[in-house]
């Protein structure tokens, strides 16, 4: 791995130093992640089961209010705010890395904890993505089909698979998606874990985790790539899948980002 030299932030401190980083980094970081969730499968079950039961919840909130349209967008839509939600999971890796003792009290005090840091700023970024995305939906609904009813999930299905309107909205739909997805995996792989790590600001954060995917855009974007497709097969089984696939994925991002970060010298 090599170093790419930064220059210095506004305020005046070093801006974090981004290295070059192969495939084989990132299958090691995907083992540590294996290797941290089988070490401490509580606390990935307990993050990850929340992860889905909050998909879970939200497709459940379209269904109620008959808007069956947005169910297949939300399914996908929602994993894009794993970012955040795995903040507790790069706590848990970093206590074992450290060789602390890990405890419920301390994991999840430090994850209340950032509510006051930068990190909450982040969450706010991710909410935001996720708005534009769901935003971006109904506005190709309406501009591809129309005024037609969906009273069902399966009525929806049948039009965007059987008329050519909808195919054309499920083209676009992708497109865009794709390109939201790259946004926000370019400024939250790097930003989040280090803003758990390090007292940065968030502009710092987000400017680090760009350069990190700008310097690396093969290996990074593969990485990306890869999350995105091993994330929508865990959909498959009712949402059940990413009680187990986000704490792995989660883990792995955290050891990613020590890779590609150069740590603080002391």
């Amino acid at each position: 791995m090599a170093e790419i030299p930064q220059g210095k932030t506004g305020s005046g401190s070093t801006m974090p130093v981004v290295r070059k980083i192969e495939l084989n980094d990132v299958r090691a970081a995907f083992s540590a992640g294996i290797r941290d969730f089988l070490r401490a499968p509580l606390f990935g079950l307990f993050f990850g089961g929340f992860y889905a039961l909050g998909g879970l919840l939200a497709v459940a909130f379209a269904v109620r209010l008959d808007m069956h349209y947005m169910i297949y967008p939300l399914a996908i839509g929602f994993p894009l705010v794993g970012p955040f939600v795995a903040v507790g999971l790069y706590e848990v890796s970093r206590c074992l890395q450290e060789g602390r003792t890990l405890t419920w009290a301390g994991v999840l005090t430090t994850v209340w904890r950032q509510k006051g840091r930068e990190l909450s700023i982040m969450a706010f970024v991710t909410l935001f993505i996720m708005w534009m995305w769901m935003y971006q939906v109904r506005l190709l609904v309406a501009l591809f089909l129309g005024f037609r009813s969906f009273s069902t999930f399966e009525g929806f299905i049948n039009i965007v698979l059987g008329t050519g309107d909808g195919l054309r909205f499920l083209a676009a739909g992708h497109i865009v998606g794709a390109a939201l997805y790259t946004v926000l995996f370019s400024v939250t792989i790097v930003s989040i874990p280090l803003l758990l790590d390090r007292e940065v600001d968030f502009v710092t954060a987000i400017i680090t985790s760009v350069k990190s995917v700008g310097s690396n855009p093969m290996v990074m974007l593969g990485w990306g790539l890869f999350v995105l497709l091993l994330t929508i097969l865990a959909l498959a089984p009712a949402f059940l899948g990413l009680a187990v696939v986000l704490p792995v994925l989660g883990h792995a991002t955290w050891h990613l980002y020590q890779k590609v970060v150069e740590p603080v010298k002391k």
